[in-house]
């Protein structure tokens, strides 16, 4: 029986037909049924909001999960593959905004909370078949039939129980903090989402001068505090100014004015802060005084634009949160818009202004300029009026700050710090059992998780919960309008019974029907009202381990096998996302890590090093490089071209070069042989160990090799368990066994040899299991025609027969003995196609064996040499001679280095050689002893014949140089057979078509043919070969240059005439 060959079109057509295999099969299906009652590997699936298109790198992240759990599955794990939708929050909000062409809370409010909401549910299935269309056409193997959908009333459920849970342990509170806001949003945003939203932003910079007042005026010129800022608009709301009492300040006369300032700070003649500081210029020191000495003298409200009681502010207070970092080492108070400035004032017990709407615009104000402007708008404003007013030092630089400033994660606006009540998890009382679990968690790379993530849990602050918005999780909890009592709602069953009635068929827990649900209160005769808030997307997100099996309402068993998850994956970013939400929920409410393992592949660049955006058009459409490339070889270049943590330039030119020539050669490698084999020679191959040795090393690599990917794959090291197959299919597979073997597949007039038959057949079989969690496609391809069945119903290679360690080490020492010889003949100028007579090796003694002296003959016929000898030692070859390492001899000898140096050309070359051992010797001169370590001393080898020498360490290789005419004549042979094999392939010739070939020209190229006519009629598969007279109508004629002499050369499909050959 003969094998399939390979179609030929594009790997693309290649694998939409295995994607139409696996579909008739349901396949997938039937790999998670042959794994059913096996011991469970959990993964979880990040939830991907699906109102959006997937990008590549969606498709990056998701060949390293496919990876893992493809493997996993092979390895006879029951892998939970379950597919998540995340469907909230203000991502989707803002999606149906622009699609309503509304903007913000007032916007919505007039459209309808209802119909909006209704609209954002219809959105977030609108890209549902891109995803799962593009995850199916990579080979991405999800469970798509039942997957968890945050909006649903079991997930809801779910999440309302964890809340409870959380407020039964006294880790859910109400309270009022300054937090991150987004006025365009109109919602508070946790520290997590907040840190999603960094960039480099020019702020405003302005000096400004608060006068002080009352008996603290000294007479003459007033006296200023000077206060830098970047955030004008927060001046009017001043109340406080604070200095470090721990510090030493000065008061200056700059230009007539007086400032105080920090001491060290006015040393430097600047102040800093703006583009380029503030420069001072000239000043006089009138005075210096302690900090403390500040703390308590008043000073004139800096705009009169907002009522204040004046007793209760404008004076200075202590705060330790002063540097000298930036600005002056005064820090102007505004507690509506700073935690330090809010905790500051509360201890101090003075006023607080806040003339901010939820708008991010003021209100209220005395200036009617001001009032309905956003704060951002307000800015110049502020500022010109200060200046017009004298209250400014300096410039006032619109622009001239550069710093990270935070931007909604999501509508891409400016937040700014607002004080105001919200909803918050104590994840601070549980931070130490965070970072204990995190201890645990084997992080890839590891310094995600000691240091971006384990720094950020160690730095830890509640949790930010509840959001001013609409389409979310509700937050379940009712308040008393009477007595202010707080009842959370952990179940529907829970809520039907507080609410005396049951729920509807149709009950939808979202706003604003939710809303409607009132009840009595326990405690007095009050009612009880749902807050209006609704919860952090992410604590959705990060509920999945609980909520996708409608725990504890269902499934009880199942979550139990399936928490934690062994593996998880996504990309850098989710440290402050996804990483940390199913981590703080886990550890609050089980007390368990929620996770073991996790991959956090890098961010994708494009093909310059820049990060793609559609804005740039620099984005590159995954549909477009899966059509041209074909998936594996897309998921092989994602996979080997860098470690997928590291950041990953995507260039579409490179994957041909990383992943291409290794697909193509294994495609070659199988299609050869499927030309030369059947399954006769498979099924009369010998038994291994009567194979020829090149075929029982072929069987031990591939083993070892078996064993390297097991264990990069088994610790999540999916770059070097890939690239391993890789080059073991280039460079030892195809570019060693099949090129040496050749010709025992396709021997003129003979079967295949079934033991090479045998081996390739096994070899392959192996790598088709081995390649297929990284290359889902090909690999099935290439297993179907061998075996006839899916590779992704056997099991990953492991244990496999035949590994045999000191053949493994022979045959490596034979390609590097080849290597040597190869660039020997470079530097001389010397064809490979060139026979030598000798060659003479030093290796090793440990290398040496019966192994080795097996495959010297390979070694021969490889380096086209008649002859290999093996030298007892490379002094027959080289002279050793020693340098001295002055670095290393200079911290031992000191001032006696250039003696100890000198002495090293007195070392012999058995002491050289006793050196590069790693063994210690020593020699006198003049009557002093110089000890000698191998650090000491480089070991160099010079070239004492006139062969031709190449060393690589303690490996030796001599070439004879010289040529008999013989050996000439062979070289000019083997040269027209080369040319020859180019015409065949050229004309289209199979590897199997006979021939007749003729060939005229030059005496010597006639007398080389004369000389070795049999070699080149049966490397050439010539059954005709006329030497000196030609061919009628070949076809092909060429005349070749054939090392300096021309010939002509004439081939045909032989007719079946009666030939010499």
């Amino acid at each position: 029986m003969s094998y399939a060959r390979l179609p030929t079109g594009t790997a693309d057509e290649l694998e939409r037909e295995i994607l139409e295999q696996w579909r008739k099969e349901d396949l997938f299906r039937k790999t998670l049924e042959a794994a059913k009652d096996a011991p469970p590997f959990v993964f979880y699936e990040g939830p991907p909001t699906a109102n959006g298109r997937p990008g590549i790198h969606h498709v990056f992240a998701r060949t390293i999960k496919d990876l893992v759990c493809r493997y996993h599955s092979l390895k006879g794990r029951s892998v939970t593959r379950i597919a998540g939708w995340d469907t909230h929050g203000l991502p989707v909000e803002i999606e149906v905004e622009k699609a309503l062409n509304i903007n913000g809370k007032s916007d919505i409010e007039r459209f309808g909370v209802a119909e909006f909401n209704r609209r954002c549910r219809e959105s977030v299935f609108r890209y549902k078949n891109d995803w799962e269309s593009l995850s199916d056409r990579i080979g991405y193997w999800l469970d798509y039939d039942k997957p968890y959908v945050t909006y649903t009333n079991e997930y809801i459920e779910s999440v309302w129980w964890l809340l409870k849970q959380l407020w039964s342990k006294d880790l859910l509170y109400e309270g009022y903090k300054v937090l991150p806001y987004c006025g365009r949003c109109g919602t508070s945003l946790s520290s997590h989402e907040l840190a999603m939203g960094y960039k480099t932003h020019r702020s405003p910079s302005i000096y400004a001068l608060y006068r002080l007042v009352g008996e603290n005026a000294s007479a003459g010129a007033p006296r200023h505090l000077l206060v830098w800022t970047t955030t004008p608009w927060t001046l009017p709301s001043n109340v406080a100014v604070a200095v470090n009492p721990e510090y030493r300040y000065v008061e200056l006369e700059v230009d007539g004015i007086r400032l105080i300032v920090e001491k060290t700070i006015a040393q430097t003649k600047s102040v800093p802060g703006g583009t380029h500081g503030e420069p001072l210029g000239s000043f006089t020191v009138i005075a210096e005084f302690q900090g403390s000495e500040l703390v308590g003298k008043r000073y004139e409200q800096l705009l009169d634009i907002v009522d204040v009681e004046a007793g209760s502010a404008f004076r200075v207070i202590p705060g330790d949160f002063v540097t000298r970092e930036e600005g002056t080492g005064i820090v102007h108070i505004a507690p509506a818009f700073g935690a330090d400035d809010y905790e500051a004032i509360r201890r101090e017990e003075m006023a607080f202004v806040n003339p901010i709407d939820q708008r991010g615009c003021f209100q209220g104000t005395n200036w009617d300029d001001i009032n309905g402007v956003t704060v951002f708008e307000a800015n110049d404003k502020i500022a010109e009026r200060l200046q017009r007013e004298g209250k400014v030092f300096g410039r006032y630089e619109p622009k001239g700050y550069e710093h990270t400033y935070p931007f909604c994660w999501r509508c891409d606006y400016p937040l700014i710090y607002y004080a105001r009540r919200s909803w918050f998890v104590r994840t601070t009382a549980f931070k130490d059992r965070m970072v204990a679990l995190n201890n645990d968690v084997h992080w890839y790379p590891p310094e995600v998780g000691t240091r971006r993530f384990g720094e950020w849990l160690e730095n830890n602050v509640d949790w930010a919960l509840s959001r001013d918005r609409y389409w979310g999780t509700p937050l379940p909890a009712w308040t008393c309008d009477t007595c202010g009592e707080c009842e959370m709602i952990g179940a529907f069953a829970e809520l039907s019974e507080r609410w005396g009635r049951e729920l509807p068929q149709d009950f939808d827990p979202h706003k604003p029907y939710i809303d409607n649900v009132t009840f009595a209160c326990a405690s007095c005769d009050g009612t009880m009202r749902r807050v209006p808030e609704v919860i952090d997307a992410w604590f959705d997100s990060g509920a999945m381990p609980y909520a996708q099996w409608h725990y504890p309402f269902e499934n009880q068993e199942m979550f139990k096998s399936h928490f934690p998850a062994h593996f998880i994956c996504e990309g850098l970013d989710q440290t402050r996302g996804w990483f940390y939400s199913l981590l703080a929920i886990a550890a609050g409410v089980s007390q368990e890590t929620a996770y073991h393992n996790v991959i956090v592949n890098g961010l994708l660049l494009d093909a310059k090093g820049s990060k793609m955006s559609k804005r740039v058009g620099n984005v590159v459409d995954p549909w477009d490089a899966v059509k041209q490339f074909g998936a594996d070889a897309v998921r092989i270049y994602l996979l080997a071209s860098s470690q997928v943590w590291l950041p990953k330039r995507f260039d579409p030119k490179a994957i041909p070069e990383v992943a291409g020539g290794f697909l193509n050669r294994l495609r070659n490698t199988y299609d050869f042989f499927a030309r030369y084999a059947d399954s006769n020679g498979v099924a009369q191959a010998p038994p291994i160990e009567q194979r020829a040795i090149i075929d029982r090393w072929l069987l031990s690599r591939v083993a070892a090799v078996a064993q390297q990917v097991n264990a990069a794959w088994s610790n999540f090291d999916v770059t070097t368990g890939t690239r391993i197959l890789m080059d073991f299919c280039d460079n030892e597979l195809s570019q060693w066994y099949v090129r040496l073997n050749r010709s025992r597949f396709w021997a003129p007039d003979s079967e295949a040899d079934p033991a090479a038959v045998a081996t390739l057949y096994d070899t392959l079989v192996t790598v088709a299991r081995l390649a297929a969690p990284a290359m889902p496609f090909l690999s099935d391809a290439i297993h179907r025609r061998l075996t006839g069945s899916s590779v992704h119903l056997t099991t990953f290679p492991d244990n496999l027969p035949g590994r045999n360690r000191a053949l493994d080490e022979a045959m490596a020492t034979i390609r590097r003995l080849v290597s040597l010889a190869r660039n020997a003949r470079e530097k001389a100028s010397l064809r490979g196609r060139q026979p030598l007579a000798e060659m003479r090796v030093a290796v090793p003694g440990a290398v040496t064996g019966p192994d080795f002296d097996a495959c010297l003959q390979l070694l021969a016929r490889e380096v086209n040499v008649k002859l290999v000898t093996v030298v007892a030692s490379d002094a027959e070859l080289v002279s050793l001679k020693g340098k001295p390492n002055f670095r290393s001899l200079g911290k031992v000898y000191g001032k006696q280095t250039p003696r100890a140096a000198a002495a090293v050309g007195e070392l012999s070359a058995k002491q050289l050689a006793a050196l590069e051992g790693g063994q210690v010797v020593s020699v006198k001169v003049d009557g002093t002893s110089f000890e000698y370590r191998p650090e000491d001393v480089v070991v160099e080898r010079e070239v004492s014949t006139d062969w031709l020498v190449q060393t690589e360490g303690s490996l030796v290789v001599a070439l004879n140089p010289e040529m008999s005419n013989e050996l000439q004549q062979e070289g000019l042979a083997r040269e027209l057979v080369n040319r020859v094999q180019r015409l065949r392939k050229d004309v289209g010739y199979d590897y199997t078509t006979r021939i007749a070939l003729a060939v005229t020209g030059a005496d010597d190229v006639l007398a080389a043919a004369r000389a070795f006519d049999t070699f080149i009629a049966g490397e050439t598969l010539a059954r005709r070969f006329e030497i000196g007279d030609e061919l009628v109508g070949p076809d092909v004629r060429e005349t070749v240059n054939l090392n300096g002499q021309d010939a002509v050369v004439m081939l045909e499909r032989f007719k079946g005439e009666e030939g010499a050959y």
